[in-house]
C-alpha cells in the first residue's frame, strides 16, 4: 500500500514538472504577390494563429509567440480575438509595430475559460540580394522563458528573391551556347552531314530561351525551368550532331569498299585460280570492312570520336584496296589483248611514229614507181 502511494506521488510530481506546450495553429495564410519576388517589391501577408484549449488553457504565460520576417521595412498589425461559449467573438487590437520581429507575450495569450486567436497583418518589401536566394517571408515559433524554441514544428514560409542580373546572365549564357551550337550545325551541313535532327533540337532550345526571356520576375521558377530545358536540348542536339557526323564518316568509308567489290567481281572470272595477285587485295578489303564494323559498334556505344577515327582508317585501307584492284584489272585487260605485244604497241605512242615512217616510205616508193612507168611510156 505504501509502495503504491509512493508511486502515485512520484507520478504526480513528474506530471507537474512536464512543461506546458501549446498547440497553436497557423491558418488562412495569404501572401500577395505569390511566387518569386524582386528587390523592392511590396509584399502583404495576412494570417491567423489559433490557440485551442489544451489542459484547460490556451498558452503558457511564461512563453512567447515569436514571429519573424526577412522583408525590409516590415510593419506588423496584431488583433486578439476572444471567443466565449454562446457569445460573439470579441476583437481587441494588441499592437502595431515595425521591424523584422514581432513577439506576443504569453501573459496576453493565456486563457483558461475561452478560446483565443490572433489575426496578423504584415507589410514589407522584398530585401536586396546580391544573388538569387530564398528569404523568409514568415516564421512563427513558441519560445520558452529562455528564448529557446520549444516546438520543433514551427511554421516557415519562404520565397525566392530574384537578383535580376542572375536571370539576365543565365539567359546570356544560354544564348551563347545556342550560338555555338548553331555554328556546329552550319559546319557539319557544309560537309553534307545530316543535320535535320540537330536543327529540331536547336529550334526547341531557342523557343525555350525566348520563353524564359519573356517571363516576368515573379515567374522566376518558370524561367529557370525553361533555361534548364534549353541547356539540355542544346546538349542533346550536340550529341545528335556528333552521331550524324560519325555516321557520315562511316558511310564515306564504305564507298571504296563497295567499289573494290565491283572490281573484284570483274577480276575473279578472268583470272586463274593459281594467280595470287588478287589475294592481298581481298585481304586488305576484309581488314577495311572489319574496321567499319568496329566503327559501327562505337556509334552504337556512343563513342563517336572513336568511330570517326576508325572510319578514317577504314577509308584509307579501302581506298588502297580499290587502287590495287584497279591496277590488277588493267593488267588483266591488257593481257587479254588479241594482238598481244602488237596490241600493246598500238596502245603506245610508238605507233604514231611507225605509222609516220611507213607513210613516208610508201610515198617515196609510189613516186619512184610512177616515174618509172612514165619513162617507159615515153620510150614506147
Amino acid at each position: 500500500m505504501k509502495r503504491t502511494c509512493r508511486i502515485l506521488l512520484t507520478s504526480l510530481i513528474l506530471f507537474c514538472c512536464i512543461p506546458f506546450v501549446s498547440a497553436y495553429m497557423i491558418n488562412n495564410v495569404n501572401i500577395d504577390p505569390a511566387g518569386a519576388l524582386t528587390p523592392g517589391q511590396r509584399v502583404s501577408v495576412t494570417y491567423g494563429v489559433s490557440f485551442p484549449l489544451i489542459n484547460g488553457k490556451t498558452f503558457e504565460s511564461a512563453d512567447t509567440l515569436d514571429m519573424y520576417t526577412d522583408l525590409a521595412n516590415a510593419k506588423w498589425s496584431i488583433v486578439k480575438i476572444e471567443t466565449y461559449e454562446g457569445v460573439a467573438p470579441i476583437e481587441t487590437p494588441l499592437f502595431n509595430q515595425g521591424g523584422p520581429r514581432a513577439q506576443v507575450s504569453g501573459w496576453l495569450l493565456e486563457y483558461v475559460d475561452r478560446e483565443l486567436a490572433i489575426r496578423v497583418t504584415l507589410d514589407g518589401v522584398a530585401p536586396d540580394v546580391d544573388k538569387t536566394q530564398n528569404k523568409t517571408i514568415l516564421s512563427v515559433n513558441e519560445l520558452d522563458s529562455y528564448g529557446k524554441p520549444i516546438l520543433t514544428t514551427g511554421y516557415l514560409q519562404e520565397a525566392i528573391v530574384v537578383n535580376i542580373a542572375d536571370i539576365n546572365n543565365a539567359i546570356s549564357v544560354a544564348d551563347s551556347n545556342l550560338q555555338v551550337f548553331r555554328t556546329h550545325i552550319d559546319e557539319k551541313y557544309t560537309i553534307e552531314v545530316d543535320t535535320s535532327a540537330a536543327e529540331g533540337k536547336y529550334n526547341e532550345a531557342k523557343a525555350a530561351i525566348d520563353s524564359a526571356r519573356s517571363q516576368p520576375s515573379s515567374q522566376y521558377a518558370a524561367a529557370q525551368t525553361n533555361l534548364i530545358n534549353a541547356q539540355n536540348l542544346i546538349a542533346e542536339g550536340e550529341k545528335t550532331l556528333d552521331q550524324a557526323w560519325a555516321e557520315k564518316a562511316v558511310a564515306d568509308a564504305q564507298v571504296p569498299i563497295t567499289n573494290v567489290n565491283l572490281v573484284i567481281a570483274f577480276i575473279k572470272p578472268n583470272i586463274s585460280n593459281t594467280d595470287s595477285r588478287l589475294s592481298p587485295i581481298i585481304a586488305e578489303r576484309e581488314v577495311a570492312a572489319g574496321i567499319i564494323s568496329t566503327a559501327n559498334d562505337d556509334i552504337f556505344a556512343g563513342n563517336y570520336d572513336r568511330a570517326r577515327d576508325k572510319a578514317q582508317e577504314a577509308y584509307a585501307k579501302g581506298n588502297q584496296s580499290y587502287t590495287d584492284a584497279l591496277d590488277l584489272q588493267k593488267q588483266i585487260s591488257e593481257g587479254f589483248n588479241p594482238l598481244g605485244s602488237i596490241g600493246k604497241l598500238f596502245g603506245s605512242g610508238t605507233l604514231v611514229i611507225i605509222i609516220g615512217v611507213v607513210a613516208v616510205v610508201l610515198v617515196v616508193v609510189g613516186v619512184i614507181i610512177y616515174r618509172k612507168r612514165s619513162r617507159w611510156d615515153e620510150l614506147g
